[in-house]
């Protein structure tokens, strides 16, 4: 199994919208290297759903539930999506600062690269995250 983070800025699809909906397809994505980390999400897969712009943070865990498919959105054969479920709403969430205060996590992505909007995690760093949580 692996690991991946999704961002999203809550004002255009929140967790909250995510578990109302039960599921989803994460389309606009526009940069080809998400895009190639969409495309290497398996069935299965946990993934950290993180609200960006105001109070950044990891705020929940969704699952990979359909592997990647051309974006309907979309006609550029680009461009895909995979279908998520909420999986798990964190009991506290970790905000952004709380991961930069955190040697063990100056290597992410979401620090190193912070416009990537899918970005894959080792499990070390999942794990870690999510023992934030609590």
């Amino acid at each position: 199994m692996n690991h991946w983070l999704v961002k999203s800025e809550p004002s255009a699809y929140s967790w909250d919208d995510f578990v109302n909906e039960k599921r989803t397809f994460w389309n606009g994505v526009r940069n080809f290297q998400a895009r190639n980390n969409l495309k290497a999400m398996k069935e299965g897969d946990l993934v950290f759903f993180y609200h960006s712009v105001n109070n950044p943070a990891v705020v929940g865990i969704a699952k990979v539930v359909r592997e990647f498919y051309q974006d309907p959105t979309t006609d550029d054969a680009n461009w895909v999506v995979v279908d998520l479920e909420p999986y798990q709403v964190l009991k506290h969430p970790v905000s952004l600062q709380k991961i930069k205060e955190t040697p063990e996590l100056q290597n992410i992505a979401l620090i190193r690269q912070s416009r990537l909007s899918v970005m894959p995690l080792k499990k070390e760093e999942f794990d870690l995250i999510l023992a934030m949580s609590e």
